[in-house]
C-alpha cells in the first residue's frame, strides 16, 4: 500500500508489498517491468482487450504452433507479471485505471507524450488522488525538446545517440548492436529511478512520490561516457574499429585456423604474460610494444604480427595457453554455447517456469543476486487477461461489476 514500508522476509524480494500497475507495451518498459518483478513487486500488466502487448504477435519463434503457441520475443520479457486486459479508450476502463492507480505505488507507461493526460490518467490527475504514487514514463525522446513528439525506434537510436558510429568494422557499414539496447538502457535507467523515488518516498517523512521520464535517446547519449569524453577532450569524434579498443591494445578479436579468439591485455603485467603464452617472448622489451601507449600508437604493425601468430592456432588451444598464463581470452560464444557453460549454471542464469499452455518455458535469469531477499522467477509470462478477475476483485469489484464492465467493453 501507498506509504507503508514493511521489513521483508527472507524468502520474500526486496519490493515484496510493492504495487506495480504496468501499463506499456513492447520491449523498454516491460523490461523495467520485469526487473521490478523479479524483485519482488506486485506488477499488474494492463493490456488492451483482444491484441494485448503487441509483442504477443511478433514471431516466430514461438513456443508450440504459431497459431497456438506464445511468442518467445513476448516471453523473454513478460514473466513475474499478471495481466488484465482494460480498454483506456472507453470511460468505464478509464475509471477502472484510475481505481487502481489510486492504490499502486508505482504506475509505468510508454505512451506518446501528452497521451495519458488526454485520457485524464496524467501523472497530475492521478496524484490527487495517490500523492504517493511514483509515475514512470518511458518514450523515445523525453517530455520536452524539439522532439518530444517525434516517433523512436531502437535502430534509430543507436544511429541518433552514437552507437552505430562507433560499431562495426573501420571502413565498414554501421552496425547496430545485435540486441535492442537503447530500449533496455532505458528500462534499466528508468528502473533504477523508480527504485531512487520509492527510497526518497520512504526516507523523506512527506510519503510523496513524483514523475520519472526517463527516454531512449537519453540513455544513448549517456551511455558514450568515455567514448564522448574522448571526443570532448580530442575535439575527434572516435569511429568504428571492429572490436578494438582505442586506448587499449591488443584487446580484440583475432581470427584463428578455426574461427576467433578475443584477448583483453588490459594492463601492463599482462603484456609479458601474453607474450610467453604465444611463444613471442622477443615482442616484450621490443620499444615498439613496451607500453600499452607504444602499442596503441604502433597498432598497426602490432595488429600484423599477432594476426600472424595466432592464426596458427585452434582457438581451443589458445584460449588453454592464455587461461594459463593468466590472460583474459574467450572464444565467441553462441546462444547454445551461453546456457551450456557451468558458470551461468551455477549463478543460476538459466531458469525455466512452467506455462499454462505450452509447458517448459527456458529464459535467462535475474542478474541482481542479493544475500537477504534475492530475486526470484515466480510466474510465468501471463496469457492475455489471465488475471483480469481475480486483480479487480482483489481491488474490490463484484461478479456484477465485473459483468457490466465486460458488456460495455471495458475489460
Amino acid at each position: 500500500m501507498v506509504g507503508e514500508a514493511k521489513e521483508p522476509d527472507e524468502d520474500e524480494g526486496p519490493l515484496s508489498g510493492v504495487t506495480v500497475l504496468d501499463a506499456s507495451r513492447v520491449l523498454a518498459a516491460p523490461f523495467c517491468g520485469m526487473q521490478l518483478g523479479d524483485l519482488g513487486a506486485d506488477v499488474i500488466k494492463v493490456e488492451r482487450p483482444g491484441v494485448g502487448d503487441q509483442t504477443r504477435g511478433w514471431y516466430p519463434p514461438t513456443y508450440g504452433d504459431d497459431a497456438d503457441g506464445e511468442s518467445a520475443y513476448y516471453l523473454s520479457i513478460n514473466r513475474n507479471k499478471r495481466s488484465i486486459t482494460l480498454n483506456l479508450a472507453s470511460e468505464d476502463g478509464r475509471e477502472v485505471f484510475r481505481d487502481l492507480a489510486s492504490e499502486a505505488d508505482v504506475l509505468l507507461e510508454n505512451f506518446r507524450v501528452g497521451k495519458m493526460d488526454e485520457w485524464g490518467l496524467g501523472y497530475e490527475d492521478l496524484k490527487a488522488e495517490n500523492p504517493g504514487l511514483v509515475y514512470a514514463h518511458i518514450t523515445g525522446y523525453g517530455e520536452w525538446g524539439p522532439d518530444a513528439e517525434r516517433a523512436a525506434y531502437d535502430i534509430m537510436m543507436q544511429a541518433r545517440g552514437g552507437m552505430m558510429s562507433i560499431t562495426g568494422e573501420e571502413g565498414g557499414a554501421p552496425v547496430r548492436v545485435g540486441v535492442a539496447i537503447a530500449d533496455l538502457g532505458a528500462g534499466m535507467y528508468a528502473t533504477q529511478a523508480i527504485l531512487a523515488a520509492l527510497f526518497r518516498r520512504e526516507f523523506a517523512g512527506d510519503g510523496e512520490g513524483q514523475k520519472v521520464d526517463v527516454s531512449l535517446y537519453d540513455g544513448q547519449v549517456a551511455w558514450m561516457t568515455y567514448m564522448a569524453s574522448y571526443y570532448f577532450a580530442s575535439g575527434d569524434p572516435p569511429g568504428r574499429m571492429g572490436s578494438k579498443h582505442p586506448t587499449i591494445a591488443p584487446y580484440q578479436a583475432f581470427e584463428t585456423r578455426d574461427d576467433y579468439i578475443v584477448v583483453a591485455v588490459s594492463s601492463e603485467n599482462m603484456w609479458p604474460r601474453f607474450c610467453r603464452a604465444i611463444d613471442r617472448e622477443d615482442l616484450i622489451d621490443d620499444p615498439r610494444f613496451a607500453e600499452n601507449a607504444d602499442r596503441v600508437r604502433n597498432r598497426d604493425e602490432l595488429d600484423a604480427i599477432l594476426d600472424a601468430e595466432l592464426a596458427d592456432y585452434r582457438t581451443v588451444e589458445i584460449a588453454d595457453q592464455l587461461d594459463e598464463h593468466g590472460v583474459p581470452a574467450s572464444s565467441v560464444k553462441d546462444m547454445a554455447d551461453v546456457f551450456d557453460d557451468p558458470q551461468v549454471d551455477a549463478r543460476r542464469m538459466h531458469q525455466h517456469v512452467e506455462h499454462p499452455t505450452i509447458g517448459d518455458v527456458e529464459m535467462p535469469g535475474s542478474p541482481m543476486h542479493l544475500s537477504k531477499t534475492s530475486t526470484s522467477i515466480r510466474r510465468h509470462p501471463p496469457l492475455l487477461g489471465e488475471h483480469t478477475d481475480e486483480v479487480l476483485q482483489e481491488f474490490g469489484y463484484t461478479d456484477e461489476d465485473l459483468e457490466r464492465l465486460k458488456r460495455n467493453d471495458a475489460i
